[in-house]
């Protein structure tokens, strides 16, 4: 298992890294061009690495709520619904606890944006929720390709 999956279920399991599982369920069903599941997919379908990344709390419906119809849009279509998909899932478990929890995501401010357009970290800053790039979380943990050598 490569280095980096490794790093990230030692994350999990210490409860520093977890994902909701509306999240998760995404890409844990992801294929590769032959339609078979990907080296992703394998992996996070693994019981190890569900047990250490899954966030156990369930999804709080009233911060769903408000994170889609304050954060993206107050009359949501359902093309605005399946364009936000599990972002604000994601979004309204970070809004529990919004001091101790960030939201790591690939995609940038574009303030400019509106409604079901948004991007998670200009919905997030309206919520006073932290949100960092997969970069900056390699950066804060501390990732090294040598993070656990000399472990026994």
């Amino acid at each position: 298992m490569p280095e980096f999956w490794e790093w990230l279920i030692f994350h999990g399991k210490n409860g520093n890294i977890k994902i909701p599982v509306e999240v998760y369920e995404e890409f844990k069903d992801s294929k590769n061009k032959e339609g078979e599941k990907d080296s992703l997919a394998s992996w996070a379908d693994e019981p190890k690495t569900k047990q250490a990344l899954i966030l156990s709390e369930k999804s709080e419906l009233t911060y769903v709520s408000k994170v889609l119809y304050e954060g993206y849009t107050s009359s949501p279509t359902d093309d605005d619904i399946e364009k936000v998909g599990m972002d604000p899932f994601l979004i309204a478990h970070a809004l529990r606890d919004p001091v101790k929890r960030c939201v790591v995501t690939a995609e940038t401010s574009k303030s400019s944006r509106k409604g079901a357009n948004r991007h998670i970290p200009d919905v997030c800053q309206f919520f006073g929720v932290r949100s960092c790039n997969l970069f900056l979380m390699l950066s804060e943990l501390n990732f090294s390709t040598r993070w656990n050598h000399g472990a026994s």
